[in-house]
């Protein structure tokens, strides 16, 4: 276990109801890997089991956001991923999965409860998929698909409860279990409030499961398909006429869409995977790799000013093992740590308000080049300033102070990306899941260079993860 968390006094083993505790003891987890196993500051798979129930929330919400983070990361399964569904199975029962909060994934708030059962239905839905849909090994598939029906027989009791969040919940993720054919003798017995209850939620996600699985039980939904391409269409016209300032019946599609319930479902599915799949686009003949990227050069000896472009010779060189860390940094570190590292003092430290105090947001070290970004006070994202900062190289190439548009092109097809491993940021950055590296622009006259930013593994959506101060960096 992360010895950071271990000894705490609500992250203890302990603490989970007996059969959990068992399942967790009985599990040889230093065998089994998640995402970043064993990488710097990031829980392993007890650690966050364990803090699915501790007793600070905002523990509790960012364990649940790293079950799929770490355990479903991109939709992919682990040697982990199994055996964490059998535990977080016989947590439901605990009275502490009662607590409602505001999850990561979803919008209002529900039980903890509801929220892990959620995780399970995520969970069962790529279990159905293919390991040429890119879910991973074959051997940890066979190993959530071994996992349903256990999963199932530990589930059963939720799907009548009184709460319709935890109901809902547990119905979804019961449908896409018995897709094991193992359980098929179960499917009349739960048919009917799939289609009660599921096909008429206010989460897309869970209409889509009904219809899915009730046509795949060769009942009819044809009656279902058409009330969702009206529901849509309702949507998409009362959106058209709210944005026209001047169309008529604008105010009056404004209220209408305020009246209509927020759709609930997480931003996507992995079932969209099987439906978009196509073969893929074969390269045509003629066409080759990209050069690597080149470093622009430097200003000229003796150049002074706010776009003066540091020299090859001028840079330190550092590497980085993605979502570890880069030069003599790691994630996790707090200020003090990194002031000893670079032995340099920060120029410029912000905070904001955060409840009754302040938290460090980010620490620019103008002599390195870098600017440290925290949440929580540990270090989270470094960003290597275009301009003065670090070469930092991937495979010899380097990433810093380069065109944008190289460094993009070279990384795109230095690899073959597996879908969800390459993402854009509003701002259009790519960000590369894979290596947690997202490649923003930096102003440098009337030039572009490229300002790398090295992330921790939940530091992805750069959106909601960087300070304004970094979007406004130019």
């Amino acid at each position: 276990m992360d010895e950071r968390t271990a000894n705490r006094p609500d992250a203890s083993a302990g603490s989970l109801p007996p059969t959990a505790r068992a399942e967790l003891a009985g599990t040889s987890w230093e065998e089994l890997p998640h995402f970043c196993t064993g990488r710097h500051g990031v829980p392993d798979t007890p650690d966050i089991l364990i803090n699915v129930l501790a007793a600070d929330r905002s523990r509790r919400v960012r364990a649940v956001g790293n079950l799929y983070r770490l355990l479903l990361h991109q939709e992919r399964l682990f040697p982990a991923s199994a055996p964490a569904a059998l535990v977080v199975a016989l947590l439901l029962d605990d009275p502490r999965t009662l607590a409602e909060d505001r999850w990561e994934r979803r919008a209002n708030r529900r039980s903890l409860r509801a929220e892990l059962l959620n995780w399970l239905a995520w969970f069962a839905d790529i279990a159905r998929l293919d390991v040429e849909d890119g879910v991973g090994a074959a051997r940890d598939l066979a190993a959530a698909r071994a996992a349903r029906p256990v999963l199932q027989d530990r589930i059963a009791d939720f799907c009548e409860d009184d709460d319709p969040q935890v109901r809902e919940a547990a119905l979804a993720a019961t449908a896409l279990l018995l897709a094991d054919p193992a359980l098929a003798s179960s499917v009349p017995r739960y048919a009917p409030a799939v289609r009660a209850v599921l096909a008429v939620s206010v989460d897309s996600y869970h209409r889509w499961i009904a219809r899915e699985r009730l046509a795949a039980w060769g009942e009819d939904v044809t009656g279902l398909v058409v009330a969702e391409e009206a529901h849509r269409a309702a949507l998409d016209r009362a959106r058209d006429l709210a944005d026209d300032p001047f169309g008529e019946g604008r105010e009056q599609a404004i209220r209408w869409l305020e009246e209509q319930p927020e759709d609930t479902a997480a931003p996507d599915r992995p079932g969209r995977r099987r439906e978009d799949r196509t073969a893929p686009v074969q390269a045509a003949p003629h066409e080759s790799a990209p050069e690597p990227p080149v470093a622009a050069p430097g200003s000229e000896a003796g150049r002074r000013g706010p776009w003066r472009i540091a020299r090859a010779e001028e840079r330190a060189e550092w590497d980085f093992t993605p979502y570890t860390g880069v030069g003599p940094l790691h994630f996790g570190m707090t200020l003090e740590e990194i002031t000893g590292a670079l032995g340099e003092r920060p120029t410029v430290l912000s905070s904001s308000r955060h409840g009754e105090g302040h938290e460090l947001d980010f620490a620019d070290f103008t002599a390195t080049g870098i600017r440290a970004i925290f949440r929580d006070s540990r270090l989270g994202c470094v960003a290597v300033n275009a301009l003065t900062g670090p070469q930092v190289r991937l495979d010899a190439a380097p990433l810093t102070g380069c065109a944008p548009s190289q460094v993009e092109d070279w990384l795109v097809h230095r690899t073959t990306p597996r879908p969800g491993s390459l993402m854009y940021s509003p701002a259009a950055d790519p960000v590369f899941a894979d290596l947690g590296l997202a490649i923003r622009s930096q102003r440098a006259g009337d030039a572009v260079l490229t300002r790398p930013l090295f992330l921790h593994y939940d530091w992805l959506d750069l959106w909601h993860s960087l300070p304004s101060e970094e979007w406004n960096c130019s």
